[in-house]
């Protein structure tokens, strides 16, 4: 029996529907040889940002991402962008899905949106599915993929594609720590200890060099697809955030995602139940780092800083979305709680800050 694959769709939530008549009547009209059967649309249920939606027409699919609804903070949620990343990256780099088409009509959507190819395999989140046999080496030879594709991402050189039209390497570090304390504070709600003294502490220890390469930006575990045998890579998705930058805030971030056994419950279980990085076999994150210097040849004595902002730029992201929450942008009732993941989240990070 072949396993259960790709992500988890749900019927679309309330408030979050598409006009299909006007979507189908698109689709038709921009895109060739669709077959004479009705568009069909679901929801993608993970991811907490951007709304992303399967579109089936007969033996066709596709997917649609559009932002979140309600206001969203200038520059985010970049539709045109997102595409235009995948569209260089996709021929050097094939994991990035295919970008088929982007449009900014808002009659169609009520937002910018594009559309992409639709990639099939497994997505592990919380569990492995049904009847894959687990053992420590296949969790390793996961661990180890996560790795090489990260590594692999950072050594395209960016100057070969159009992605340097629209970065700014240079002082890349000094505007993310001050643009990521801009947001918190902008959507700031409670009244959280220790963050001023952390904010602090990132400004005054922000790198003033470092390398420059295409980072993801967004690379963790649920964000990758598998093929069935779990053996290689064959999707990575949510490239919203991708850019040109240090290479190791990259690896950072992709850190601040990875649970391992014995991080706190409250990380453990911040976003539902522990992902399998918890079980037994799966890198560490002291060896993940390590095995990333090895095969990158980067030197990452600094990690240190990159873990602490990783985490308080994860705390920012909660509170983020936290706050269109109170403001009722969003009624999505897993948003109920993030306050109390952001206080989490920056307890955290001040304690790698303070080690």
């Amino acid at each position: 029996m072949p396993h259960q694959i790709s992500h988890d769709t749900i019927p679309v939530r309330k408030g979050e529907c598409l006009n299909l008549p006007i979507l189908e009547q698109f689709l038709r009209a921009n895109i060739e040889n669709l077959p004479n059967h009705p568009l069909e649309v679901l929801q993608f249920s993970a991811g907490h940002s951007n709304l992303t939606y399967q579109l089936r027409i007969g033996d066709w699919e596709a997917v649609l991402r559009r932002p979140p609804l309600g206001p969203v903070a200038p520059k985010a949620h970049d539709m045109k962008r997102e595409c235009k990343i995948l569209s260089e990256l996709h021929p050097i780099f094939p994991v990035a899905p295919k970008p088929i088409l982007f449009s900014n009509r808002l009659e169609i959507v009520g937002s910018p949106f594009f559309i992409m190819e639709r990639k099939k395999g497994i997505v592990l989140d919380s569990s492995f599915p049904e009847g894959v046999g687990v053992t420590k080496e296949l969790c390793r030879q996961i661990s180890e993929v996560m790795v090489e594709k990260l590594v692999k991402l950072h050594s395209i050189d960016y100057q070969q594609t159009g992605l340097a039209e629209i970065s700014k390497p240079a002082g890349f570090m000094e505007r993310q720590v001050h643009g990521w304390i801009g947001r918190y504070e902008r959507s700031k709600t409670d009244e959280v200890a220790e963050v001023n003294r952390l904010m602090k502490w990132l400004v005054d220890h922000t790198p003033k060099k470092h390398e420059a390469a295409i980072i993801h930006y967004d690379y963790k575990l649920n964000n990758a697809m598998f093929n069935e045998k779990l053996t290689e890579m064959v999707g990575l998705f949510d490239w919203e955030m991708t850019t040109v930058g240090d290479p190791l805030v990259d690896l950072g971030a992709a850190m601040s995602y990875w649970i391992q056994a014995d991080d706190p419950d409250l990380l453990k279980n911040a976003f539902g139940k522990p992902p399998v990085t918890v079980l037994d076999g799966f890198l560490a994150r002291n060896e993940f780092i390590d095995l990333y210097a090895k095969k990158s040849g980067r030197d990452v004595s600094t990690i240190h800083f990159y873990l602490t902002f990783a985490y308080f730029k994860l705390a920012v992201i909660c509170q983020q979305i936290y706050y269109r929450y109170q403001m009722g942008q969003t009624t999505d009732s897993r948003f109920a709680h993030f306050n109390q993941f952001v206080k989490s989240l920056i307890q955290h990070a001040a304690g790698i800050r303070g080690k």
